[in-house]
């Protein structure tokens, strides 16, 4: 076929325009496989909430205990639900409000031994808040001030060189141990209800999270002489990490990303010396198949835990320490997607820390999915 040499530009400029129209109408497959992953945890998302439907108790709850039910309102609400156009949502918020007491603690005293104020406190008024419903204004401020005065200071006799001083536990107690976990828990639920960054209860937050890290430099407590000072952290300031069997200092995955969140919220740069201890340790140790130092112990609260800190971090992609970088959204979702039940619910055969209740891990992981999801 003979061409005037006058068309060959415009033949050119067709040609390359449609080149360019197929390789933007056709997503590379790296793209094609995540987005068909979202889709398909955009559809474990419904049917996780379908399952949460059905097992719903008559009374709103979800195994009759209020952290239970704000983990599950939550997993609504961070999935695009309300209070208007999910009527779980509704019937779970006003079992959450039944719970309050005068104090601004919400839990149930129904069995003391699980009663647990503080944690249950900080997990509804999350949820509270998540509502955005004016309403509930008054019951959240109540709910901050008891989290606030449950911490370990100078209300309580203790002063700042005691080992529990700023840490936060169950209860407010003196024989309720201050942990990590706890605390994590309430400097978020103080965070998301909007607690002033120059509040006082940050500051000594910080002196309780530098002693739960394996770092000598700024962890003035004698066990962590013998850690083995990588960065990452432990479970209370008396070096108890939790690790099945006992295995002294070693740092865990779901406390590692608690602490560097913590840090965050409190107020510390990501740039801190601290906190870069802490994401080296998660850099070398980034999994989404197990928890790393517990193996399937507590593995969706690690999960959980994981989407929040990277989500408040603000990494897209975790480069490990062998130089491979990993789209974690997109490799949490899958995992996540991969270990649904039939049912639509998810769980852990693993028992301890009540993870082999539905209600309780389905929650966690839809609340993990809606971090994945997040653009």
């Amino acid at each position: 076929m003979h061409i005037h040499q006058r068309s060959l530009p415009n033949l050119l400029l067709l040609c390359v325009t449609s080149v360019s129209l197929c390789l933007c109408g056709s997503p590379a497959p790296s793209q094609a496989k995540s987005d068909a992953t979202m889709q398909k945890a955009q559809q474990a998302v419904a049917r996780g909430m379908d399952y949460l439907r059905r097992t719903q108790e008559k009374d709103g709850s979800w195994s009759e205990y209020p952290a239970t039910t704000a983990l599950a309102v939550t997993g609504f609400l961070r999935n695009g639900k309300t209070e208007l156009n999910e009527p779980a949502v509704a019937k779970g918020i006003k079992y959450i409000l039944r719970a309050t007491k005068p104090n601004g603690a919400i839990y149930s005293d129904a069995n003391p031994a699980t009663a647990l104020p503080n944690y249950n406190t900080c997990l509804c008024v999350m949820a509270l808040a998540l509502t955005k419903n004016p309403a509930y204004k008054t019951t959240i401020q109540k709910a901050q001030k008891y989290l606030e005065s449950s911490q370990f200071d100078e209300g309580e006799n203790v002063k700042p060189g005691d080992p529990t001083y700023g840490g936060i536990g169950y209860g407010s107690d003196p024989d309720d141990h201050p942990d990590l976990g706890n605390l994590q828990t309430a400097l978020e639920a103080l965070k998301d209800t909007g607690t002033p960054a120059d509040a006082p209860v940050w500051k000594k937050a910080i002196i309780f999270i530098q002693r739960v890290q394996n770092r000598k430099e700024s962890n003035d407590q004698a066990w962590s002489k013998d850690s083995p000072n990588d960065g990452g952290f432990v479970y209370d300031s008396t070096g108890e990490s939790k690790i099945p069997g006992g295995t002294g200092h070693t740092s865990m995955g779901a406390m590692t990303y608690a602490g560097v969140k913590s840090y965050i919220y409190a107020g510390v740069s990501k740039n801190d010396p601290r906190v870069q201890a802490a994401w080296s340790w998660i850099r070398g140790h980034y999994t989404v198949t197990e928890h790393p130092g517990m193996g399937d112990t507590s593995l969706y609260y690690y999960y959980h835990t994981m989407a929040k800190t990277l989500d408040v971090y603000g990494q897209k992609r975790v480069q490990d320490t062998k130089g491979q970088a990993h789209d974690w959204q997109h490799e949490l979702a899958a995992q996540i997607v991969s270990v649904q039940h039939p049912d639509g619910s998810w769980y852990n055969n693993n028992s301890r820390y009540w993870e082999n209740q539905p209600g309780l891990v389905t929650s966690y992981s839809l609340i993990t999915l809606s971090y994945c999801l997040k653009k």
